[in-house]
This record gives C-alpha cells, sequence and structure tokens, in this order.
C-alpha cells in the first residue's frame, strides 16, 4: 500500500517519524510519502488532499492526514478533545482518512464516493494522529469498516474560498484556488492582481512559460483533475518567470486572499 500522510507538523519534524511508525506496525508492507504543510493551514491539506487523491497514482492507495486546529469550540479542551476523525472514498478507489477541520474536505466533498465519521475518541491525547487515530485508519486501509459511524452530507462540510493562496512551491509560484474556468480573458491580457496588501501588473497567458523573462504570469497552473461531470479542473497561478512571485507579492501566507482588480 502507498500511503501519503499529510500533516501540519513541520519540515523535518520527527512528529513524521512517530506517526509513520504506528501506521507501519498495522500496514508493515506500506510505503509512506510525507508532506508538510503549515500550521493549522486546513486550505493547503484539503488542497493536496485533492491533488494527489484525485490525480493517477498507486492503485492501492490511503491518504492519512492530520491537520487539527481545535477551532471547532473556543471553550477549554477536556482531554485534549479536538474535531473527529473521518472516512471518504474517491471514485478511483483512494481511501481518505483524517481530521474533518475547516477545508480539508471542501475540494473532495462532491467526489467523494463514501464520506463518514470515524467512530474513535476525539480525545485521549495531545498527540491523536500517533496515539488514536492510526490503529482506525489502518482497519479501514484494509477494508474493515466497523469503525464507520454516521454519513456525512457534503452540505455538513464548507466550501472552499474561491480567492485564496492554496500554496508557495519551491521556485515561489502562488497556487491559488481561483478556478480557470471563471476566467474569460485573451492570453496576453493585462491584468492588476493584488494579493494581501501588495498590487502587481500581470499578464494573463494560457501557458506559463509564453511570457518574456521577468514577466508576472497569471495563468492556470499545473495543478488540477478531472472534475464531478468528467471536466478539467484547473488553479490559476501566479508565475514570474525568472524570479519568484512569492517575492513579489512580500511572501504571502497560505490562505491570503487573492483578488484581480480589472
Amino acid at each position: 500500500m502507498f500511503i501519503n500522510l499529510i500533516a501540519d507538523y513541520g519540515i523535518g519534524d520527527p512528529a513524521f517519524a512517530e506517526v509513520a511508525q504506528r501506521l507501519l506496525m498495522a500496514l508493515p508492507s506500506s510505503q509512506i510519502s510525507l508532506l508538510s504543510v503549515p500550521p493549522f493551514s486546513t486550505l493547503a491539506t484539503g488542497f493536496w488532499i485533492a491533488q494527489l487523491g484525485l490525480n493517477p497514482g498507486p492503485s492501492d492507495r490511503l491518504i492519512y492526514h492530520n491537520c487539527a486546529p481545535r477551532q471547532d469550540d473556543a471553550e477549554p479542551r477536556l482531554d485534549n478533545e479536538g474535531e473527529g476523525l473521518t472516512y471518504a472514498l474517491l471514485p478511483n478507489g483512494v481511501k481518505v482518512v483524517g481530521v474533518n477541520a475547516g477545508y480539508t474536505l471542501s475540494l473532495i466533498k462532491d467526489h467523494a464516493q463514501v464520506l463518514h465519521t470515524v467512530k474513535v475518541s476525539r480525545g485521549g491525547s495531545q498527540f491523536r494522529s500517533r496515539d488514536v487515530f492510526p490503529t482506525a485508519a489502518a482497519a479501514i486501509a484494509l477494508s474493515d469498516f466497523s469503525l464507520l459511524g454516521e454519513v456525512l452530507k457534503p452540505s455538513q462540510i464548507p466550501d472552499l474560498p474561491n480567492d485564496r493562496v492554496a500554496w508557495i512551491d519551491g521556485y515561489g509560484n502562488i497556487k491559488t484556488t481561483i478556478p480557470a474556468h471563471t476566467l474569460n480573458l485573451n492570453p496576453e491580457a493585462k491584468v492588476v492582481i493584488r494579493v494581501g496588501d501588495v498590487v502587481s501588473d500581470a499578464v494573463y497567458s494560457d501557458g506559463s512559460f509564453k511570457v518574456p523573462q521577468g514577466t508576472l504570469a497569471f495563468a492556470p497552473g499545473s495543478s488540477g483533475w478531472l472534475g464531478t461531470k468528467g471536466e478539467e479542473v484547473r488553479w490559476m497561478e501566479l508565475f514570474l518567470r525568472g524570479g519568484s512571485a512569492w517575492e513579489r507579492f512580500g511572501r504571502p501566507r497560505i490562505n491570503q486572499v487573492v483578488t484581480r482588480l480589472n
């Protein structure tokens, strides 16, 4: 089995090793890939659950995710209780197990063929993704569904905002949650983009490299998948050829608002 472990522990944090060990106790022949998202960033978590889960990969796959800001209740927590565990089955057979918090399930909620709560403790440890959840995740990965609870409806999960920074890649490209199909612009049209408090001119492009060196492009990026009706879903990206769009916009954080001003 191939396991994508997505969590906000931090790059290089030994927490990844601890959780991987627990998963491998129950799934010893598995291969685990680690993906670190910023602290409490349920939007980035949801983005990568969809990007990895809805695109081609090994046939036997589990996405195990943990980003639990414990923001579902502002009152003091008893026994480290947090958001509950959920299970989703994607159309390609990928199983997704993780905490339902913020936008973690927003991008897959309309794709999921099965969407359930999982009947495990919501408390019991500060480190639930190591101490509480792996046993349930492994059981589901092995098609033991005895822990499944109530059905979750897509309407119970928040919609993804269509105007945010979703990810900053290693080249400084800014991936956004703006769907490419919502724009009706001619190639090479001049646009003005605000990210957070910084405004910059850009050029709309139908392919990022179809702009001169040093030009900021606003173009459909490399992220996307097939929609629920088989349509292509692509997300707009800010790309500075020969530089960093992230630096150009003052190093914005994930979830900051992206606005086209013209």
